[in-house]
C-alpha cells in the first residue's frame, strides 16, 4: 500500500525505465545496487534517485521485501519514471509532505575531488535538488567514469528555466561567461526538452566552475534550479 494517492493508478501501468540487457557494466552495478539495498531498514523512508544503478537498487529493495527480509519501507521518487518503477514493484511511494527521507541514493554525471556534482542529464533537476535538501545523508553512486579533476570537464551544467523567462534568463546566463549555451533539444520529437514541471533546460558549458556558481545561477529570476550540487558533502558509493 502506497502513501501516494495515485499509486494504485501507477501500479497498473507496466513500465520499466531500463532494459537490463542494455545496462553497461551490469554485474558491477548490480553488486553496488544490492549493497545499497542491504542498507535499508524496515520502517525507513528512503529517497530514490535516477540512473541505472538506482533502478537496480529499487529492484533489489523489492526483492528483500518479497523475501520477507524488509517491511514497511517507503521510497520517495525523484522523477515520474522512478515513481512508476517503485509503484510497479508494489513498494510504497512516499512524498516529502508526509516526511523527509532518512537517507537517499542517487547517481551523478560528474563528481570532482571536493565531492561537488553535476547532475540532471535526465531532466529531473528540481526534484533531485529538493531531495538533497531534505536529508543530510546522501549516498551517491559513481564509478571511475564519473570522476573528474575539474567539474564541467565532460558535461554542461543544466539549468531549468520557466519558458516565458527565457528572454530574461539567457542574457544573465551569458554574463556568467559560459563557453557554450543552448536550449536542450528533444529527441523523438520536434522542439525543446520539456521537464515534468513544464519548463525548459538550458545547457551551459564553463571552462571553470567557481565555488559560488550554483548560487549565482539560482539567483537569476526565472531559473527554477540547476544541476550543480556544490557543498552537499555526499558519501560516494
Amino acid at each position: 500500500m502506497s502513501e501516494s494517492g495515485n499509486s494504485h493508478e501507477y501500479s497498473q501501468v507496466p513500465f520499466e525505465t531500463f532494459d537490463r540487457a542494455s545496462i553497461s557494466n551490469y554485474e558491477g552495478k548490480l553488486a553496488v545496487a544490492r549493497s545499497l539495498a542491504a542498507q535499508a531498514v524496515s520502517g525507513q523512508t528512503i529517497g530514490a534517485g535516477s540512473g541505472s544503478t538506482s533502478f537496480l537498487a529499487i529492484h533489489a529493495i523489492a526483492e528483500r521485501v518479497v523475501a520477507g527480509d524488509l517491511a514497511e519501507v517507503t521510497l520517495i521518487p525523484t522523477s515520474i519514471e522512478v515513481q512508476l518503477t517503485i509503484a510497479n514493484l508494489s513498494l510504497r511511494v512516499g512524498d516529502l509532505a508526509a516526511g523527509a527521507p532518512v537517507w537517499l541514493f542517487d547517481g551523478a554525471d560528474e563528481v570532482d575531488p571536493d565531492l561537488n556534482l553535476i547532475k540532471g542529464r535526465g531532466g529531473a533537476l528540481f526534484r533531485e535538488k529538493l531531495m538533497f535538501r531534505a536529508t543530510p545523508d546522501r549516498r551517491v553512486i559513481v564509478d571511475d567514469s564519473k570522476r573528474v579533476e575539474k567539474l564541467g570537464s565532460k558535461f554542461a551544467v543544466p539549468v531549468e528555466v520557466v519558458p516565458p523567462a527565457l528572454p530574461v534568463v539567457m542574457p544573465r546566463l551569458e554574463e556568467l561567461q559560459p563557453t557554450e549555451i543552448e536550449i536542450r533539444k528533444a529527441t523523438g520529437k520536434d522542439g525543446p526538452v520539456i521537464t515534468e514541471l513544464g519548463n525548459m533546460i538550458v545547457d551551459c558549458r564553463f571552462d571553470g566552475i567557481d565555488d559560488d556558481l550554483e548560487v549565482k545561477i539560482k539567483s537569476i529570476t526565472g531559473v527554477i534550479e540547476s544541476g550543480l550540487f556544490q557543498g552537499y558533502s555526499p558519501v560516494l558509493t
